[in-house]
């Protein structure tokens, strides 16, 4: 039995070294693995990394810099969709549930932060992956790291810690906030820049803020804009199925000022609750 796993890993790490291009789904992938491996188990929550720094080699993350932001897009919406699966099925990581008191999967993030970054560590082809459970390192808690390759990590950890120390230092402002909930879970997004575009998204159209709901909603729903000369608030809705604001249906591509508390209706399916900051 040893004999044959031992040969069938080496022909999954063999496989792995034969291929010459990485593509987003091998990406996304060793997210997800990552992040399984990551889990910390209490009583009655699981909680799961949120916090990933993804290493390339450098001649790979150049081929790649042109579509980070989309791949970025679109393995928010696969981890989170992961997780959503994580707190509906009867198994979780090839284990069955006990029946009685299931465990709560979920991140202490407000959403999934992933980070790209060369380093000639890392040979071509190969992808190596560092999380953490919060934006904030827990001591005692080193996090998971993982290699595409199933070989030693060997990235410069310390330079990304130090980096988004740095970047906590210069705190965006935040102008308003959003409540909502959506087919993955209760949600909170924070409103730090002029212009925000709210819709279900897509491989070539992402959003600033991603609904995971029906195709009741559009792609590109609304957009809110600020004025940053008098942080009014403006919505435009760009939908098929209509946004309403306190129970007033909107004209399509016709802008209109946002009360600083707010209701938005986004296709009769779900509610934004819209707050301005102080």
């Amino acid at each position: 039995m040893e004999d044959r796993e031992r040969s069938a890993r080496l022909a999954h790490q063999s496989q792995k070294l034969s291929e010459p291009k990485l593509s987003g789904n091998v990406i996304i992938g060793e997210l997800i693995r990552n992040m399984e491996l990551g889990r910390f188990e209490m009583t009655y929550t699981v909680l799961l990394p949120c916090v990933f720094t993804i290493y390339l080699n450098p001649e790979d993350h150049a081929t790649l810099s042109g579509v980070l932001d989309l791949i970025i897009e679109d393995a928010k919406r696969a981890l989170r969709s992961r997780v959503v699966q994580f707190n509906t099925n009867s198994t979780v990581f090839g284990v069955r549930r006990r029946p009685k008191r299931p465990k709560e999967y979920k991140i202490a993030c407000r959403d999934w932060s992933l980070e790209f970054l060369p380093d000639s560590e890392v040979p071509t082809g190969d992808v190596e992956i560092h999380s953490e459970l919060n934006e904030t390192v827990q001591p005692g808690y080193r996090g998971t790291k993982t290699t595409l390759m199933e070989r030693e990590p060997s990235a410069s950890a310390q330079r990304t810690t130090s980096q988004r120390q740095e970047a906590r230092r210069v705190a965006e402002p935040v102008f308003a906030e959003i409540r909502y909930e959506d087919d993955s879970g209760s949600q909170h997004y924070l409103v730090t820049q002029n212009q925000v575009r709210i819709g279900r998204g897509g491989d070539d159209q992402p959003m600033d803020l991603a609904l995971y709901t029906s195709d009741e909603v559009s792609r590109e729903h609304l957009m809110l804009r600020r004025d940053s000369a008098t942080g009014a608030f403006f919505i435009t809705d760009a939908s098929t199925n209509g946004t309403w604001v306190d129970g007033k249906r909107l004209r399509k591509g016709v802008e209109q000022a946002l009360p600083n508390h707010a209701e938005i209706g986004v296709g009769e399916t779900l509610t934004l609750e819209f707050e301005v900051r102080p």
